[in-house]
């Protein structure tokens, strides 16, 4: 069923990239995350009048990530500042810092859920795509959030060194209670696109993984769900094109991107309130320089890496959006 966005008053999501930072150097990352905040995110009062602007406007769920979300400055007063407003959240994580402490704190607020990434099921293949981290960590953060009382999902990208152990990731994401196992292909976008070649699994590898996907769902029939729909970022640019998401991908400088997979930004949320940026993000949908770029980009998969660098789009003509 498709839904326009044409009739909604707000995004339905707003999904924020709270910082760069992260404590981890993935080879598979598709923001190229690293040790260090980018010089130009945002700033406390900034990031605290925009989640304030977030509740105001009645988004009814956002989701925080990153790089390592909790490693922002920010992270504790925009989750809870959305959280006391009633806003539903979602956390993606890493799980290496995150204990029964923060666990316990974020039980206290209105917790969709907490993702985990969980990119092996044996620490040689895991530390192969996330050097330096343990997965005994991320597995003992998964036990923390689902003894908190908060609903856990797991994540698993697949790459060619990994894929075999995707059967095996799956099952243990059940027996550590997640409700949601959530995959899909590679995206060529970040680090993972400068190391293409080593990670990208081949076409049997993907083959084998989705034959695997059809094949466990009744296994976990009522127990957790296996989403992998889209399974590309090229099929989910596909279906955007002619209805495009109710959802607000904001940067950690504050710009609202249009699509992860598109290099336009709609909006400066530094400058603009949040109503005025979904106003632009649903103008910028009837924009000819993005359907443009989404049939283009469709067509030529090699022209997702020009989303790296987004850039602000030229006459958006916001009394066109409704």
């Amino acid at each position: 069923m498709k839904l326009d966005i044409s009739l909604l008053s707000g995004p339905l999501l707003v999904a924020w990239q709270l910082t760069r930072r992260c404590d981890l150097a993935c080879a598979h990352c598709c923001t190229s995350s690293s040790g260090s905040r980018s010089r130009d995110e945002l700033s406390g009062p900034d990031a605290a009048r925009l989640a304030s602007d977030i509740a105001a406007c009645r988004v009814p769920y956002v989701l925080l990530c990153g790089g390592e979300p909790m490693l922002s400055p920010h992270f504790w007063n925009v989750a809870e500042r959305l959280g006391s407003a009633g806003v539903e959240l979602k956390v993606e994580s890493n799980g290496q810092g995150l204990g029964k402490r923060e666990a316990d704190r974020l039980a206290r607020l209105p917790m969709r859920s907490v993702q985990i990434s969980l990119d092996a099921d044996a620490q040689d293949v895991y530390a192969r795509l996330r050097p330096g981290a343990s997965l005994e960590k991320a597995w003992a953060a998964c036990r923390a959030v689902r003894a908190a009382g908060i609903p856990l999902e797991v994540s698993f990208v697949p790459v060619r060194f990994n894929a075999h152990q995707a059967e095996a990731v799956m099952e243990r994401a059940a027996a550590l209670g997640a409700f949601r196992f959530n995959t899909g292909a590679l995206m060529p976008l970040g680090r993972a696109r400068r190391a293409w070649a080593r990670l990208t699994p081949g076409p049997s590898q993907y083959e084998g993984l989705r034959a695997l996907l059809r094949r466990k769902q009744g296994d976990f029939a009522g127990s957790m769900e296996l989403c992998y729909v889209p399974f590309t970022i090229l099929e989910g640019l596909e279906a955007a094109r002619s209805s495009p998401p109710a959802t607000l991908l904001i940067l950690p400088d504050g710009r609202v991107q249009v699509s992860a997979a598109l290099p336009y930004v709609c909006a400066d949320l530094r400058r603009q309130g949040l109503f005025e940026a979904w106003e632009r993000y649903r103008a910028a949908w009837k924009h000819g320089a993005v359907l443009e770029a989404a049939a283009r980009t469709v067509r030529e998969p090699s022209r997702l890496s020009e989303a790296e660098e987004p850039r602000a789009l030229d006459e958006i003509v916001v009394s066109g959006a409704a």
